[in-house]
Formats: C-alpha cells, sequence, structure tokens
C-alpha cells in the first residue's frame, strides 16, 4: 500500500485543481482495494448536506447521490463519531442490495470536511491494513481540501465571512479599517512554467536580461510613487528589492540555466524556486518571509517574458487590499490616500508587505485562514486589526461601532506623537529604555520618527543572506558604519552572525535533520573563526569615533562558548588596533534564548556586560511549540505560566549581578505582555517601531510598584487565559483599553 500511497501522492501534484485531485484519488483507490465503487463527499455546513465532489465505479454499482443529508445513514456515522465505519451487510432499500461498506473521514484540526467511501456489491470484511490504508489517505488530502475551502474554491455560498461573522487572521498591524475589498492576484504563475528547450541562447537571455531591466523599472516606480508619503529612510525596503534583482547570483544562475538549453521562463522558475527553498527552511521568522519577497519578484520578471499587456487597476476610494499572499509591491500599487487596510491569505508579521503597511500605519491581518478571495470583491468591509478579525457585509450596529471606533482611533494616534520627546518612566519615576528591532536599514530609520533610545537588535545576517559569496569585511563595515552613525550617540546593538543549521547560506548549504536544535548561531560562529573575526573586525573598525556599538552573541547554551567568543573578540581588537583603528571596547552582551543560558547567568554575568532574551525562540524551546506550525500554533501562548516564572528567574538572577537586561520578541510589542515585563523589572524593552509609541503610553500611565503587584498576583496562576484576564482588567482601569481593542478607551 505504500507504493501506491505515493503513486496517489505524485498523480494529485500533477492534477492542478480540487475535483481533479479527488477524481484521481477515487479512482487509485477503487483500483487498489479491488472494490466496486468509491465515492468522496465533501461537507457543505450551509445546505447541511454532504455533496459528492468524485467517485470512480466499475458499473456494477449504480452512480451515488449528488448529495446526502448531514445525519443520513452510515455517512453520517461516520462524522459524528470522527472514526472509520464499516458494515458487512448493508441493505439499501431502493436497490434491494446487499453491500459491505467501509467509510473514513476526512478530518482537519478536529473539523470533519467529509468522507471517503467504499463499496462492494458482494459479502466482504475489510481488512485493517485496508482501513489503515484509507485512513492515511484521508489524513493525507485534508491540508488541500481545507486550502481549497478556505479559498473559496468549494461551497462558496458557505463561508462564514459572508454572513458577517469573524474572519480570524494573525494581526500584523494594530487599527481599525472600513473599506470596499480589493483582491489581488498574482501578476504570472511560476509554478505553470514548463521546461522547454531551445537553440538560441542569445535571444533566449536577452528576453531575459530584457524583462529582468523591465521588473527593475517597475520596482522604481513604485518607490517613487510612495516618496511623498513614506519616510525616505524607509524607502530602503523597495531597494532591497532592488538588491534582489540585480544580485549577480541570481542572473548568473538563470543564465546559466539558459545556456544549457533551458528556456528563459523555465530557468528563471528553476533558479527562483531554488532560492526560495533556502529561505523556506529557515526558522528565523524574519528571513523565511524573504522566501515571498523572491517568489513576488520572480513572477514580475516572469510577467514581462511574457509580455503581458498591463491593465489598470481601479482602486476604491478606501481600498481593504486582500489577497492569498500580498506583496509590498501590491500596497505600493495602491495610490496613495486610497489604502485603508491590508489582509493577506498567508504571510506573517515578518513580511515587506507587512513591514510596509506598519511603515504607512495601515491596519494589517495576515494569515487569514478561511479567506474566500472570490468572493470577497467589492464587499464592505470591516477589519479589527486588534484582534485579527475581518468582517463582511456587517450589520448596521457593528458598522456603526466600528465607524466611532474608528474615529477614536484617529484621535489617539495624534495624542500619542505629544509622547515622542517625553521620557520613558512611570508615573513614580521608574525609567525603562524603549529601543527598536531591526533586520534593515529601514527598519533602523523608523526608530528615528519615534524617538527610540536605540537599537536593541539589529539581524547581522541580512547582508550575508544577500550575497553570492561572504560579504567582503569593508562590506560589512560599511552597512554596520552607516547603522552605528544614524544613531550616535544613541547604543545599537549588533547580533553576531546568527546563520547556519536553520538558516543555510545560499553559497553554504547545510541540511540537518532538525535545525531547531543544530549547527547555529554561535555554534556556527565559533567553528568558523575566520567568519566570525572578519565580521568583529568589521563591526569593531566601523565604531571608530562613535563608540555606541554593543555586541550580543546568539544562541548562546554554555559558559565555554562565551570564554570561545571573548577570545575571538580580544584577537580582533588587537588586530583592528594594530591597524590604527582608534576604537573602545564595546559592551558584550548574551542572549537567552536557550532555557539551558537562563540557568547559567549567574558564571556568565561575571563575563559578560548586559542579557537580553530572546523571547521568541525561548518560548519556543520552553512549550516545545512552533509558532508558525498551523497544527499547534494556537497553543502557543507567551504568557504561559512557566514562560512568566521563568522570565523571573533571568531578570532577579541578572539584578542580582548588577547587570541590566532587556528583553527583545513579539511579546514587547504586546500591550498586556509589556505591564508584565514592566512588573517583572526589565531595564529595556525591544520591539518595532510602529508600537513603540503605545508602549510608551503604558509605561506611563502605569506605576512600577502597581505593575510589580499585578506581576507577583498573576505568578501563581496556572492559567494563561486568567493571566491575560487580570492584566486586562488592570488595562481598563488606568485607561489604556484603547492598547487592547478598537477604539479610544
Amino acid at each position: 500500500m505504500l507504493t501506491v500511497l505515493r503513486q496517489i501522492a505524485q498523480e494529485i501534484d500533477l492534477a492542478g485543481d480540487l475535483p481533479s485531485a479527488l477524481n484521481v484519488v477515487a479512482r487509485c483507490v477503487r483500483e487498489a482495494m479491488q472494490v466496486h465503487l468509491c465515492r468522496i463527499y465533501l461537507i457543505d455546513h450551509k445546505r447541511k448536506k454532504y455533496v459528492l465532489m468524485a467517485f470512480d465505479n466499475n458499473d456494477i454499482l449504480p452512480i451515488p447521490s449528488q448529495s446526502v443529508a448531514l445525519d443520513d445513514g452510515l455517512l453520517g456515522l461516520v462524522a459524528e463519531r470522527v472514526a472509520p465505519v464499516a458494515h458487512l451487510n448493508l441493505t439499501v432499500p431502493e436497490e434491494n442490495n446487499k453491500l459491505a461498506f467501509l467509510g473514513v473521514p476526512i478530518v482537519y484540526h478536529r473539523q470533519v470536511l467529509g468522507v471517503i467511501a467504499v463499496e462492494e456489491a458482494n459479502h466482504r470484511i475489510f481488512s485493517e491494513d485496508e482501513e489503515a490504508f484509507l485512513v492515511t489517505l484521508a489524513a493525507q488530502i485534508a491540508g488541500t481540501v481545507m486550502h481549497a475551502k478556505d479559498m473559496g474554491f468549494i461551497f462558496h455560498a458557505e463561508v462564514t465571512p459572508l454572513e458577517s461573522t469573524c474572519l480570524q487572521g494573525i494581526p500584523a498591524v494594530a487599527g481599525v479599517a472600513i473599506g470596499e475589498a480589493k483582491i489581488i492576484y498574482p501578476i504570472a504563475d511560476l509554478d505553470a512554467i514548463p521546461d522547454r528547450h531551445i537553440t538560441d541562447v542569445d535571444a533566449e537571455i536577452e528576453r531575459f536580461v530584457t524583462a529582468l531591466d523591465a521588473a527593475r523599472l517597475d520596482i522604481i516606480q513604485l518607490q517613487q510613487r510612495l516618496e511623498s508619503t513614506l519616510p525616505k529612510e524607509e524607502q530602503v525596503l523597495f531597494s532591497a528589492y532592488l538588491q534582489i534583482l540585480n544580485s549577480a547570483d541570481l542572473k548568473v544562475g538563470i543564465c546559466t540555466e539558459i545556456e544549457k538549453g533551458q528556456w528563459a521562463e523555465g530557468a528563471l522558475r528553476r533558479v527562483i524556486k531554488t532560492h526560495m527553498m533556502q529561505f523556506s527552511a529557515m526558522t528565523d521568522h524574519y528571513l523565511k518571509e524573504r522566501a515571498e519577497d523572491i517568489l513576488a519578484l520572480g513572477q514580475r520578471v516572469l510577467y514581462h517574458l511574457q509580455e503581458k499587456k498591463k491593465e489598470p487597476l481601479n482602486y476604491p476610494q478606501k481600498t481593504i487590499l486582500i489577497g492569498e499572499k500580498l506583496t509590498a509591491a501590491d500596497i505600493a500599487n495602491v495610490p496613495v490616500g486610497l489604502l485603508c487596510g491590508v489582509v493577506s491569505y498567508s504571510g506573517s508579521g515578518n513580511s515587506h508587505a507587512a513591514i510596509l503597511a506598519r511603515a504607512l500605519n495601515i491596519p494589517t491581518i495576515m494569515s487569514a485562514a478561511g479567506l474566500a478571495v472570490t468572493e470577497l470583491d467589492g464587499k464592505l468591509v470591516v477589519m479589527d486589526g486588534y484582534h485579527g478579525c475581518l468582517y463582511v457585509d456587517p450589520p448596521p450596529k457593528l458598522l456603526q461601532d466600528y465607524t466611532l471606533w474608528a474615529a477614536e482611533e484617529k484621535e489617539l494616534d495624534k495624542e500619542l506623537q505629544a509622547l515622542r520627546s517625553l521620557p520613558c518612566q512611570t508615573s513614580d519615576g521608574h525609567e525603562v529604555a524603549l529601543l527598536l528591532n531591526a533586520g534593515l536599514e529601514s527598519d533602523a530609520a523608523l526608530a528615528l520618527t519615534v524617538a527610540a533610545s536605540g537599537v536593541g537588535l539589529f539581524r547581522t545576517e541580512m547582508s550575508f543572506m544577500n550575497k553570492a559569496q561572504f560579504p567582503t569585511e569593508t562590506e560589512q563595515r560599511n552597512l554596520y558604519g552607516r547603522i552605528l552613525q544614524a544613531f550616535s550617540p544613541r547604543p545599537v546593538t549588533m547580533r553576531t552572525l546568527d546563520i547556519g543549521g536553520d538558516k543555510p547560506l545560499p553559497y553554504l548549504p547545510i541540511h540537518e535533520e532538525n535545525p531547531f536544535l543544530g549547527w547555529r548561531g554561535v555554534r556556527f560562529t565559533l567553528d568558523h573563526p575566520d567568519i566570525f573575526l572578519m565580521q568583529l573586525r568589521a563591526l569593531l573598525s566601523a565604531s571608530e569615533g562613535l563608540d555606541n556599538l554593543q555586541i550580543m552573541l546568539p544562541m548562546v547554551t554554555s559558559v565555554e562558548e562565551v570564554n570561545e567568543a571573548l577570545q575571538l573578540l580580544q584577537r580582533a581588537y588587537e588586530d583592528v588596533s594594530a591597524q590604527g583603528f582608534k576604537i573602545v571596547a564595546p559592551k558584550i552582551g548574551v542572549m537567552l534564548e536557550v532555557p539551558a543560558a537562563i540557568y547559567q547567568i549567574e558564571a556568565m554575568a561575571e563575563r559578560v556586560d548586559f542579557f537580553s532574551v530572546g523571547s521568541n525562540d525561548l518560548v519556543q524551546y520552553i512549550l516545545a511549540i512552533d509558532r508558525n506550525n498551523a497544527r499547534v500554533c494556537d497553543r502557543f501562548d507567551s504568557l504561559h505560566p512557566a514562560v512568566l516564572r521563568t522570565l523571573n528567574h533571568a531578570v532577579e538572577k541578572a539584578h542580582a549581578c548588577h547587570k541590566p537586561i532587556s528583553l527583545c520578541g513579539e511579546i514587547a510589542s504586546d500591550a498586556v505582555a509589556a505591564v508584565l515585563l514592566l512588573g517583572l523589572g526589565f531595564d529595556q524593552l525591544s520591539m518595532n517601531a510602529g508600537i513603540l509609541l503605545r508602549i510608551k503610553w503604558i509605561i506611563r500611565t502605569i506605576s512600577y510598584e502597581r505593575a510589580k503587584a499585578l506581576v507577583q498576583r498573576v505568578l501563581v496562576f496556572n492559567d494563561a487565559a486568567l493571566i491575560r484576564m487580570e492584566v486586562e482588567k488592570v488595562l481598563d482601569e488606568a485607561g489604556l483599553g484603547g492598547l487592547i481593542r478598537a477604539g479610544k478607551r
């Protein structure tokens, strides 16, 4: 049966659409199990019926009914039990036949989507192996069925948003938006491109270069479109796109494929897919999203290769942009002043689409599973960016409420601007520095607009990821120097190269069975002292005359790793001093991402100057949950009691050793978590620029003593939901309800 399952999987991949795929399944099942009939029903909850989607028979049994009531007979029993149901001697009254029946449910995340059933006109006992075969097959196709259902490709009328219920996604940019849905589709489909042999290599290369130039011009024009509304520094986002299009590695790779006889479209597909696979394999959420950027640019080049004529899109006066995989270019295409909200079926808050929306302060929802894009175009929609909810054709009362809250939000944003120049301290005088997480120069530029106290985390790996080889020491020095200069005299914490294992370089692929626990962070750099020393020299020399550099070591698990890193740092310091650079030794810190490091703080404190909790990875390791895994992400909760107690331990130990401790991670951007981080005693919080003024509002409103008392109350709770409710009550009492829900209060 394993061979059959593999064959079915291969044929499904070639099917192209869900009906074709299900017909493949029905045919292969009937042939493999040698039964008279295989039928596949999917549940249409709107009509409360099973709908026949595919069947295959040998004409011995009649064609099955096109639809069946949900509570009907054995099909209903399969769904009710959520388990296989077998019957040896089933009587069908209208046919007066005796049938052997075996049905298994198609289940995705506890939801029954349909049933696969096989029938035999003769007496037959189905074996356990046959039952296991059907169960395995149902599990394999469940994800495909769910995706088609979410996208509105089946049972359009059933999709819940059209009944004004909440379509749930992940909040990426908080806020309220009301407008008309505008659906955006990919401009070209790389997956639909076949291989094709050519003989005129020069002509094909010329076609590719012409299309590449046209794609570059597109990006430049999009950048110019936003010149008047987007901060100048933030336009570096589009420079990142141009950097990818200008990459020698990309161009040479495609030309090499063409020289082998592959046509330009096929060569483009091959190279783009290879680059995407490298980024998609990474667990760093920020870098993982770069795969979508590469795909978007590949589609743009393909668009010009196919010589399609651009048809101007008509955008509503209040556009809510919706699509399966929205890109920054999709957002930039909307005329200035018309864009109100952004909703993407896939992606995260680290995507360039979300970064650009955040820079423009546009409410955004990502990973909106259940998005029926085929039905939403032109619909009136309401977005709640606080809770990731999208309402379609909202009832009058709901529309009235959100209209009021949207107006209140505009008032609140204006009021928050007054906080830019005020100190970040509590009402009883306790100071907390707010810093920025950054991975691009554009991220860093945002800090200047919100008066951040510096950069708490700069991901240096981007300069390595966007190259065809290791960047030179001079290239690194120039980049680091620009960041340090922009913030001088405010501190900038540069995280040393966090790459390897889960984040392979395009030119140094690393394959591991378990990259989450693999060769990454400081483990990689210590094993490559040549690469590490080059980066350390670039960092140190870039700080000459600025003296605002701090260096942080990622993924540390032992004191020995700290000792080795410090020895290499001393060598780098001696090297740059010998070259004539006049530098001040920077502060050195350890990133607390692994539980093992938390319980070695005292020993590490004797060797380093500060600590910084990397909450994204730390929570993942404490809970053993990958929050990007759709199967378990609903269990990922940064307010889990174990997480709070671990953070409390870290702060207590660091302060007992008289070392400052900060936190960089998404929980610093969560208003509820931020109150607890204040009460826990973190000295600094590092976050995305878009949320910084709102977190400052919290700190300036709630006293340090009150926050500490709150922490002591919730540390004994054993339920994350109760912890969140307790903190939200405090926020409401302090007049900060506008940070956790739509509206001003």
